[in-house]
């Protein structure tokens, strides 16, 4: 497997972190946006897109701050996708960061595909 680069990318959303939160960290939450179908069994959490799934473990869930899923399987390379909640204390506006992981020559293109997520979450929540 080759090896695979961290990406950030922060987004502004226009909602209560309490409301982006469940949207993140539900399985309910994460279909209406990230994939077609997610199932949970206890922590862990199977994201469905047409005929291909992958399975991740919901490792850290700190309520309406961030949410960390790790995926599982033989070549999940204990690589994570994590998503953050921010709320700026003067201006109340919030901010989303959301850390992944690409191969180098696929960075670009994992960027531009949050982004089209994002947009989807952004639409749903009316922001």
């Amino acid at each position: 497997m080759a090896e695979k680069t961290q990406i950030q990318l922060e987004y502004t959303v226009n909602c209560s972190p309490k409301v982006l939160f469940n949207r993140l960290s539900t399985a309910s939450g994460l279909t209406e946006w990230f994939a077609d179908d997610v199932r949970v069994k206890g922590n862990l959490f199977t994201f469905i897109w047409g005929d291909a799934s992958q399975t991740a473990e919901k490792k850290i869930h700190r309520e309406n701050k961030m949410v960390r899923f790790e995926w599982v399987g033989d070549d999940a390379d204990e690589l994570y996708f994590e998503f953050i909640i921010n709320q700026d204390d003067l201006t109340n506006d919030v901010s989303l960061t959301i850390i992944d992981f690409a191969e180098e020559d696929e960075i670009h293109e994992t960027s531009n595909l949050w982004d089209t997520q994002v947009s989807k979450l952004k639409h749903l929540l009316g922001s």
